[in-house]
């Protein structure tokens, strides 16, 4: 009989939605080959209600009514708490998932949900970078002395297994530097002006496949690849890190005729992330380069990522990630779920 563990989600976008289909598609997988049956015992969105049964939602319901624009509320059994805080500490759940949108500056309010959640002693897994650059420490000390997890592996290159590879495979070795391409909508947005595109038809087709945000300008002036590159030095690199601090140039200033002349050389512009040590200390930047067919960075389109990493034991190890979507992402939370589990 597989073991019944009940979840929570915090959020219900794209992320959380395709978390939840893919909860769907692989519960048998799940009970035969783990053993495990997962159950969402709550759901609270930021506009469309939440609900709890200590019994377990139909999912399926939920999706439907998420997606007809109603509120989740008709789905709970007992009386939703309309607050975060006070919502975590009523749902009986031992996994809180939390994939609201980030807040690269502060992290919140998501960092203190995830504290509410560990307070209250539920694992905590998510997919947000603000409170893995903002509170890594606290929230890594606090989940140890619960006796809890806290992790994070979609923040990160969507589900791609960049945190648990250093926890695991990578165990011993030491991250020297990294460089790569974080930011999806930005390598897509500079592939279309190289075809031909003006910078604003390019944001126009971004959004209309939903890689663009309507207000695209964590995107264009580097904010997200920055608090990318702050979340992969504070965890990875063990450098407490902001974005704040990060050397950044977003794309705004690459303009067609930059393109056209890159492209002449048979050379690409690229949004690069990179960090590294250097006899000075730490520099992470996030800056527009051209690179030519030589770096494994030229051949990067769409919305695909890479990261390239230099070890002191592998001089360099790449990863890339091809055309991500949320369904991705939402494998990261099922890994890092299924990890927490195989550990206990």
């Amino acid at each position: 009989m597989p073991k019944v563990h009940r979840l929570c989600l915090v959020g219900f976008g794209n992320v959380g939605q395709a978390f939840a289909r893919l909860l769907l598609k692989k519960a048998p997988e799940l009970a035969v080959r783990y053993g495990v049956s997962a159950t969402v015992t709550g759901i609270i969105t930021g506009s469309h209600g939440a609900a709890i049964n200590p019994e377990g939602l139909n999912l399926e319901a939920a999706l439907d009514v998420y997606e007809t624009g109603k509120k989740l509320d008709a789905l709970s059994t007992v009386d939703p708490p309309e607050e975060a805080q006070t919502f975590i500490r009523t749902c009986p759940a031992e996994f809180m998932f939390e994939v609201t949108p980030v807040d690269p500056h502060r992290g919140q309010p998501a960092l203190q949900t995830i504290k509410t959640a560990l307070s209250a002693g539920m694992h905590v897994i998510t997919a947000n970078k603000g409170p893995v650059v903002h509170g890594y420490q606290a929230l890594t000390e606090l989940a140890k002395q619960q006796g809890l997890r806290f992790m994070f592996e979609s923040a990160v290159m969507d589900g791609a297994p960049i945190f648990s590879l250093f926890r695991q495979p990578l165990v011993g070795a030491n991250l020297l530097g990294f460089e790569g391409i974080l930011n999806s909508c930005t390598n897509l947005l500079l592939g279309l002006m190289e075809a031909g595109k003006t910078f604003e038809e390019a944001l126009d087709y971004g959004r209309s496949i939903g890689i663009t945000e309507t207000d695209p300008s964590n995107d264009v002036d580097g904010w997200d690849a920055a608090i990318k590159v702050a979340a992969l030095v504070t965890a990875l690199m063990g450098i407490p890190l902001t974005p704040q601090e990060v050397d950044r140039t977003g794309i705004r200033g690459i303009t067609p005729e930059m393109l056209a002349e890159a492209k002449l050389a048979g050379e690409r512009w690229k949004l690069v992330c990179s960090a590294e040590h250097s006899p000075n200390g730490l520099v992470a930047r996030v800056s527009p380069q051209r690179v030519g067919p030589e770096s494994p960075l030229y051949a990067v389109n769409g919305t695909s990522s890479y990261c390239q990493f230099k070890l002191d034991v592998l001089p360099g190890l790449g990863i890339l990630e091809y055309n991500p979507g949320p369904e991705t992402t939402a494998y990261g939370l099922l890994a890092d779920f299924l990890n927490i589990l195989e550990v206990q």
